[in-house]
């Protein structure tokens, strides 16, 4: 039965809902790359000040991997309501977690005030962060993708994406400029508590944008053909029953496309902190100089590869970038050992703009492997699933390897291998660009036959 698709959204109002959603995540990603600096930077002598330096890092690596445990919790939680509830409640309810516990961490006593108790709490306050990150993605994605434009679709949803940089560039800039500023004592005493102090006055901006957007229209036709089914006696398909019955192979394509994406992301932004300072004999502050002008980079590549991703198609741009950080990660490491800030910074950037091939058409493409009565769900659980086996444990397996074989070479195979596995989950997904996503029965999927191309690009389900 046909049925019209919602009114598109004016531009003005596409431009507002995508400044919502990228303030959230900014903020959001903010919170969660802060604590992964501080892990490389200070919280292995304020937590773990009994340890071997470089066991005290893979301890204060072992609390950041932490936090990712908590991600499928969250995506199962978050993307189950958010698929019965709305995507815009779930988000207000994401960054509210997110900032409390950030801001939390910046009060926490150390273990010079109250011992084995505070790498404890730290744990507790990192497994709310990885909670609420775990459902914020996929609502931030999905509130764009399903806003409008089916024709800019991956430029529009890569937006969100650029949330990551911006976060990283906020944490990196903001912890960059008090070590410049503050003596080393100085910050290890009290200067790292500001940052995230200040995730308190983010989160009141992020949440005054984001109530003030409208749910999803895609999501409001769902809801009612679901409410008019239930009318006539129909039972109502649980979305986490739905999404793996129907969708299992989908959510094992999410969760392969992210490996190289996630694994090469936080060598790259986090244990790239410990090798430069470690083995390559750099300052934390031109490691973090570095970090800081490739995350600046990285935002302005995100939009860019999404565009591609809608003239070439989602897999063309996410095999290239995969490709490309296999290859580059040998370079990558070799700059770093080659020494100076130009050659970190080439690494740096290079490496980036690489990863953004890969995360900026994945917003989209995630979306449009799944039915919009579970959307949510599938989204979540393809990415922060695969965030256990991949971002988790990166920056640990990364140290562990440096300290067993004292070079770069297992750290660049294991890159490689991600790479690898990335290129055939991809490789065997079909074309989702010309998807409509007003597939809301929560049944179909990209190997489902696709509403035609015509009707997807002018907005139109059939």
């Amino acid at each position: 039965m046909a049925s019209s698709a919602a009114a598109p959204p004016t531009p003005n109002s596409l431009k507002k809902i995508v400044a919502a959603s990228l303030i959230g995540t900014t903020i959001e990603w903010y919170d969660f790359f802060l604590y992964g600096s501080a892990a490389a930077l200070v919280f292995n002598t304020l937590f773990f000040p009994d340890e071997d330096p470089l066991v005290g890092t893979l301890l204060s690596f072992l609390t950041y991997a932490v936090g990712f445990l908590a991600r499928p919790l969250g995506a199962l939680v978050f993307g189950h309501y958010g698929d019965r509830l709305g995507r815009k409640k779930l988000l207000v309810i994401s960054l509210l977690m997110m900032g409390g516990a950030t801001f939390a961490i910046g009060l926490l006593p150390t273990h010079a005030t109250i011992g084995s108790a505070a790498p404890v709490l730290l744990t507790v306050l990192r497994l709310v962060q990885g909670f609420a990150l775990g459902g914020e993605w996929g609502g931030a994605v999905l509130l764009v993708s399903e806003h409008g434009d089916p024709k800019r679709r991956g430029f529009w949803a890569s937006w969100p994406q650029t949330g990551a940089p911006a976060g990283q560039l906020l944490a990196t800039g903001v912890l960059a400029l008090l070590t410049a500023t503050l003596s080393e004592s100085a910050f290890n005493s009290w200067g790292w508590r500001i940052p995230f102090l200040l995730s308190g006055l983010l989160v009141v901006v992020g949440l005054w944008i984001r109530l003030s957007v409208d749910e999803s229209p895609v999501f409001k036709q769902a809801l009612a053909a679901a409410e008019a089914r239930k009318a006539e006696g129909a039972a109502e398909k649980l979305p986490l029953v739905a999404v793996f019955r129907h969708h299992w192979k989908d959510i094992l394509i999410a969760m392969g496309a992210r490996m190289a994406e996630n694994i090469s992301f936080y060598v790259i932004t986090a244990f790239i902190l410990v090798y430069a300072v470690e083995a390559a004999e750099m300052s934390k502050q031109t490691a973090l100089n570095a970090v800081l002008v490739g995350s600046a980079i990285h935002f302005c590549a995100v939009p860019a590869w999404g565009a591609l991703s809608d003239r070439w198609g989602r897999r063309p741009v996410y095999m290239l970038g995969a490709a490309g950080i296999g290859l580059w990660v040998f370079p990558f490491f070799w700059l770093i050992d080659k020494g100076g800030f130009l050659s970190l910074l080439t690494a740096v950037t290079v490496g980036l703009v690489l990863h953004g091939a890969m995360y900026a058409p994945q917003a989209a493409f995630f979306s449009e492997l799944f039915s919009t009565r579970v959307r949510y769900s599938g989204a979540s659980i393809g990415a922060q699933f695969a965030s256990v086996a991949a971002g988790a444990p990166a920056p640990l397996i990364a140290t562990a390897l440096l300290s067993s074989y004292g070079t770069s070479t297992p750290i660049s195979l294991y890159v490689i291998a991600a790479a690898v596995v990335t290129l055939i989950a991809v490789a065997v997904a079909k074309e989702t660009r010309d998807r409509d996503l007003n597939d809301i029965d929560g049944t179909g999927s990209a190997d489902s036959p696709a509403a035609p191309a015509e009707a997807a690009r002018s907005g139109q389900t059939v």
